[in-house]
């Protein structure tokens, strides 16, 4: 599908766009995916301290950090309405409030109900941050731009990444999960705020009507190059927020025997090399496609580079584990390309919807993947909270596994005409 006329209209339109106030939405959006990041993994770090104060095992411990996925993927259709009808200022402004309300039930909460409750509450606060970034910075900006502006947003967003590591340890030092949960109501509040009176609102097309927007959303969902994307998109992404925001610790100890220390600030690392290859990601794609190479190519590259990293660290190269699990970082971003490769498929009016189906698909994936792990965990016994070895590996070969098939569909994809 082409950009319609209507779109190009609207990109000719945006040399005309004061500076100061692009540079001001994407900092402000970049702010909010930054907030939802440290919701998506802070439970990497409660996960000793809940499993200690709840007697939680280990399907218990996925399933709960897992509602935070699933309430986000169930917001995403109809957050997609939204996005493109009240547009992504006011919509990620007010959905935020449900983040609110969500980490002070999380923090209160007496018992498993409680908590989970409190993670889709969240889950839902914050699905749109990423849709609305992405939306807005297509109003803002040329969409030439938007491989490396996805992946400044990526990064910002990543350094909840890194705080869920060494950062979010040092604070549990100093006092609990309850009260960094109620602190983090504030800051959502704060972001909320900070949205709907610090952002500016662009000049919209006419509004569709409802049945308008279902049919767009209709023909998202039926067309052939989005569901060519979404098989390694999702399995790209669902695994590796999965594994980072919370298994990884697991793995680290039990198949590796880094002390929790060490796992931290490995934690850490694969943050700062997400953020460094959503950017370099995102510079590199602009640079390729000009000597020839496709973007959907190279989104394809990155993901099956990833697949590469999981094997090397299954079989325990003798590579330094810094330089392994920088790489699992660095590739395991590289599913954001194919939000850029969905913002050039279709017209300006079906972007929010088109990014939001897309997340929905990796969110689903990753509420999978996170239950998933921990059910396949309990089927060896633990030893004081450990897991053998060959409990870890069995799960990564059969996501591994799962990434080559959807590899292979990915490639069929480029070699049919767009």
């Amino acid at each position: 599908m082409t950009t319609s006329a209507a779109t190009r209209s609207s990109l000719s339109s945006v040399s005309s766009t004061p500076s100061a106030a692009r540079w001001r939405v994407l900092a402000v959006f970049s702010l909010g995916f930054l907030v939802s990041y440290v919701f998506r993994g802070v439970n990497l770090g409660f996960a000793p301290h809940l499993t200690r104060e709840l007697g939680l095992s280990a399907s218990d411990l996925g399933l709960l950090t897992s509602f935070y996925f699933l309430g986000f993927a169930c917001a995403q259709l109809p957050a997609g309405i939204l996005l493109d009808r009240y547009g992504p200022r006011r919509t990620e402004a007010v959905m935020l409030l449900a983040a609110v309300a969500g980490a002070l039930v999380f923090a209160w909460a007496p018992g498993m109900v409680g908590l989970a409750t409190g993670r889709l509450l969240i889950g839902v606060g914050v699905s749109v941050c990423l849709g609305a970034a992405i939306q807005a910075l297509s109003m803002w900006f040329p969409l030439s731009r938007m491989p490396l502006l996805n992946g400044v947003v990526m990064a910002i967003g990543g350094l909840g990444a890194v705080v869920v590591g060494s950062p979010l340890a040092w604070m549990l030092s100093w006092t609990d999960w309850r009260t960094l949960s109620a602190g983090m109501a504030g800051v959502s509040l704060a972001m909320a705020v900070l949205l709907w009176f610090g952002v500016p609102d662009k000049a919209r097309a006419g509004k569709e009507s409802l049945a308008e927007q279902l049919r767009g959303t209709r023909q998202i969902l039926g067309s052939e190059r989005f569901w060519r994307v979404v098989p390694l998109t999702l399995l790209n992404q669902g695994i590796f927020l999965a594994v980072q925001t919370l298994w990884v610790g697991a793995f680290m100890r039990d198949v590796s025997g880094f002390a929790p220390d060490q796992a931290a600030r490995l934690v850490s690392v694969i943050g700062f090399a997400m953020m460094a290859g959503c950017v370099g990601s995102g510079w590199a794609a602009r640079h390729l496609e000009r000597m020839g190479v496709s973007l959907y190519a190279f989104a394809g590259a990155g993901m099956t580079g990833f697949i590469v990293i999981q094997g090397l660290i299954m079989a325990q190269v003798p590579l330094p584990p810094a330089l392994l699990w920088a790489a699992y970082g660095m590739f395991g971003s590289s599913g954001i390309l194919t939000y850029a490769v969905l913002a050039r498929s279709f017209p300006d009016a079906l972007i929010g919807r088109a990014t939001t189906a897309l997340t929905l698909t990796v969110f689903l994936a990753t509420f999978a993947c996170q239950v998933g792990v921990g059910l396949v965990l309990d089927l060896w016994p633990a030893t004081a909270g450990h897991y053998p070895k060959a409990a870890h590996l069995t799960v990564w070969a059969g996501l591994v596994a799962l990434q080559v098939v959807a590899a292979v569909w990915y490639l069929m994809g480029a070699r049919r005409p767009r």
